[in-house]
């Protein structure tokens, strides 16, 4: 199994970032292959953008139908470019109701040294692939 299937199969995954000592969760629902990388999209004005400037480590959750749990730990990297942002428009259109390339808002991420764990309900692990 490949994570970006997978994240994409369970339609929304969870981000967990720190502010000081306390742990912060959002709902994601953007994910692409970027040059080989896992990533994601968010907006610079919001907090979960301040926590990983602050703190990169981040870790992403994810269920799926079969009620498998994916977990993805590392450390985020900005990744912004015109390219990147044209890319995430193409693989999610509705994007464009939020930002626009260079709109100075729209930034994307991914998550460096991805340690992957993915198990079965019953403790089993599953072997998962980042590509």
């Amino acid at each position: 199994m490949k994570v970006l299937d997978f994240l994409n199969s369970a339609k929304i995954y969870y981000l967990s970032t720190v502010e000081g000592d306390q742990p912060h969760v959002r709902a994601l629902g953007f994910v692409m292959d970027y040059n080989g990388k896992i990533s994601f999209c968010t907006d610079n004005r919001k907090k979960m953008y301040a926590q990983m400037q602050k703190n990169p480590k981040v870790e992403v959750c994810a269920v799926d139908k079969n009620l498998n749990t994916l977990r993805i730990t590392g450390t985020v990297e900005f990744i912004t470019t015109e390219d990147s942002q044209k890319k995430a428009l193409e693989v999610m259109p509705d994007l464009a109701n939020l930002y626009s390339v260079g709109d100075g808002k729209f930034e994307i991420f991914c998550i460096n040294n991805p340690v992957l764990k993915c198990y079965e309900m019953s403790g089993k692990k599953v072997d998962v692939e980042l590509l």
